[in-house]
């Protein structure tokens, strides 16, 4: 409901019924999650003991297990809401949170880095690496955002996209350095059961100094919500007072990392709660959204223990962003966004245009020595004088077996499923008109993800062939989903359709983290799985591969010219008698179809299908015909490239070669990024 204003109604009462309703909701969730554990232990033992009793065990179970749970869950939960609530306030942005730009993947991987070197003297010095690599990544993300010229959109998407970038290279550590790690895979995934009441306490204090602070600042932030202008002529330093902000928020974002790991979407969720209540004033704003953050948080740690499928534990976390997602698809759907102009066209190459025969002979040869250089490195050396001979049948019998058996079809799955997921990126980037797109973004991997996560935990002994067709099902919903609730008055704009996108993928990817962390996964296999592996596929693999390829190209080449009038606009395809969104859905569902069969083989791969057409597009431009067939070269070349990497960089053990891909194609995305805004 809405007052005169166009704001949310206020509650009869004020603030002061939402903060107080908040500590009520706080105090019965809270009592619910001291009584709720494994143990015979319940509530009324608890209660009993706080009346005064004497029960050793019960004593023992509060005081060493459900206290410090319940004290890290109040800690974290808070910060995590006032960091949110700041940062949406000082760059006037409903979508920004400590997950949603980065911040809280920044300081993740610190703390990772500091347990993989050792280099831990203490919980404070603890929560000092996680504020340091916070601040690093804001900045990044303000960097890569076009700074203070950037879009409130674009803001989300570099957050998005470097977030996913820092996550990659803490998943690589966490499967080099295992041991080193421990339980990181949970508290990866924001976890309450690594809790510590030393830790928590230790973080007290910046909570309290982070609260304080935003208090002492509320006054200029309620000036900041009028506008830049309007600040600036009533005396604010907007950019000291945003930077002051921002630094808050990454302090207290430090805090929650350091006691529980990285939590998405409860920096996002309670300020909005309290602001749907009629909250405007800061002064009032900041504590209500800590009191509902802290108890959002506990909520979903109870609602993890108790609904977990097989009783196994699920991190706090996959149940926050399992909520989360839905209202950042609500608020991606109302966010003005700001479609290209009609005419406009993805940039090409500048400058003097390379010949396109060269360079796609060019690209078949390395794709071949990629090839050769794959089948001959390993753990077992093999001469590379030896491989054509292998090939014809000749050579030692143990080595031929090796590179024929094991070898050749996992390159040729990592080729195939390269190849696949850059010529879909590249279809979606054409329509969208939006180089930051690709079937990744936009969810669909995620719930190809899902529907092989969902087949694979309820149903293992359905034969492997029904997994691809899950994988379809998943990534089809997830694509609906995605356009559905992009489109509006008949038409979809190209950037609420990466934004919606990015929502479907949090949304999917949260359903699949709960799905294998709540089932009997072992952690190492989980991991692989969810960040994207070739690891011993085999020619059944490579089959469902070749059958998505033999079909998908030759639907693929009539599309060549409706392509390159979709990326012209909307009113020159119309002009042209191009019956528009049935010719952009029939494109879109080829490339959902030709991602899903990929993520169905090898898992969740990001950034292949964002990089591989950036790096086609500037070598040969924007026509289908030539991009397409020069993307799916290059996307082949990158994951062979991470397969190998993979598989040598620490063998006999390997990294997943969609982490590598997303190591070696993050760099290059993120400058083009950056570059795309210094030409604005």
């Amino acid at each position: 409901m809405k007052d005169r204003t166009g704001g949310p109604r206020r509650l009869p009462g004020g603030p002061a019924l939402v903060l107080a309703g908040g500590v009520l909701v706080l105090l019965a969730v809270a009592t619910a999650h001291l009584g709720h554990g494994r143990s015979d232990v319940g509530l009324g033992d608890l209660l009993g003991l706080l009346a005064g009793g004497d029960d050793t065990d019960a004593r023992s179970v509060l005081l060493g297990g459900r206290l410090p749970r319940t004290l890290a869950g109040l800690v974290a939960g808070a910060a995590l809401a006032v960091a949110g609530c700041l940062l949406q306030s000082s760059v006037r942005n409903a979508m920004a949170s400590p997950d949603t730009l980065g911040v809280t993947a920044g300081g993740y991987l610190a703390v990772t880095v500091t347990a993989v070197t050792g280099f831990s003297l203490g919980d404070v010095p603890r929560g000092a690496v996680a504020f340091a690599g916070g601040l690093l990544a804001a900045a990044l993300v303000y960097a890569v955002a076009g700074g203070a010229r950037g879009r409130p959109a674009h803001l989300v998407l570099a957050g998005m996209s470097v977030m996913l970038a820092l996550t990659s290279v803490t998943a690589v550590l966490v499967v080099l350095f295992q041991e080193e790690t421990g339980a990181v895979f949970f508290w990866g995934h924001g976890s309450l059961a690594v809790a510590d009441s030393a830790r928590s306490l230790a973080a007290l204090p910046l909570l309290a100094a982070g609260l304080l602070g935003g208090l002492l600042m509320s006054r200029t932030l309620d000036i900041l919500a009028t506008g830049d202008d309007t600040a600036r002529a009533l005396g604010v330093d907007v950019g000291r007072v945003r930077a002051a902000a921002v630094v808050l928020s990454v302090l207290l974002t430090a805090c929650a990392v350091s006691v529980t790991g990285p939590i998405g979407f409860i920096g996002l969720a309670a300020p909005h709660l309290v602001r749907l209540a009629g909250v405007r004033r800061h002064a009032a704003l900041l504590p209500g959204a800590a009191v509902w953050g802290a108890a959002l948080l506990l909520a979903a740690d109870l609602l993890a223990r108790v609904t977990s499928p097989t009783g196994n534990e699920v991190p706090a976390g996959v149940v926050t962003a399992l909520f989360g997602a839905p209202l950042f698809l609500w608020l991606a759907r109302r966010l003005p966004s700001e479609p290209a102009a009609p005419g406009a066209v993805m940039p090409g190459r500048r400058g003097r245009r390379l010949p396109y025969p060269p360079l796609l002979a060019g690209g078949v040869a390395l794709v071949c020595v990629l090839l050769a250089a794959g089948l001959a490195l390993g753990d077992i050396a093999v001469p590379p004088g030896q491989v054509p001979r292998f090939l014809v049948g000749g050579g030692d019998e143990l080595l031929r077996g090796v590179v024929l058996e094991y070898r050749l079809p996992r390159l040729l799955v990592a080729a195939l499923a390269g190849a696949l997921l850059a010529v879909a990126g590249g279809i979606v980037q054409t329509v969208s008109r939006n180089p930051l797109a690709d079937l990744t973004v936009m969810g669909v991997s995620g719930g190809a993800g899902f529907g092989a996560a969902l087949v694979l935990v309820a149903l293992p002994a359905v034969p492997y062939a029904v997994l691809p067709f899950a994988a379809l099902l998943g990534g089809t919903a997830a694509f609906a989903l995605t356009y559905g609730l992009s489109l509006r008055r008949g038409s979809v704009a190209p950037e609420r359709l990466v934004l919606v996108g990015i929502g479907t993928f949090a949304l999917t990817t949260a359903a699949t983290n709960y799905l294998v962390t709540g089932a009997r996964f072992q952690v190492a296999q989980a991991l692989t799985w969810l960040s994207g592996s070739t690891y011993a596929r085999d020619t059944t693999d490579l089959a469902v591969l070749a059958a998505a390829t033999a079909v998908g190209v030759p639907l693929l080449l009539p599309a060549f010219r409706r392509l390159d009038l979709l990326a012209l606009g909307e009113d020159t395809p119309r002009t042209l008698g191009l019956p528009l969104e049935r010719a952009r859905l029939a494109v879109l569902v080829l490339a959902v179809a030709m991602a899903a069969a990929a993520v169905a083989v090898v898992g969740t791969v990001a950034f292949v299908g964002l990089v591989a057409p950036h790096a086609a597009r500037m070598l040969v431009g924007s026509r289908a015909h030539r991009l397409l067939p020069a993307a799916g070269l290059l996307g082949a070349a990158l994951m062979i490239a991470a397969d190998t990497v993979g598989r040598t960089a620490i063998a006999p053990a390997e990294i997943p070669s969609g982490l590598l891909a997303a190591l070696i194609g993050t760099p290059y995305f993120v400058w083009q990024l950056r570059r795309g805004n210094r030409a604005r």
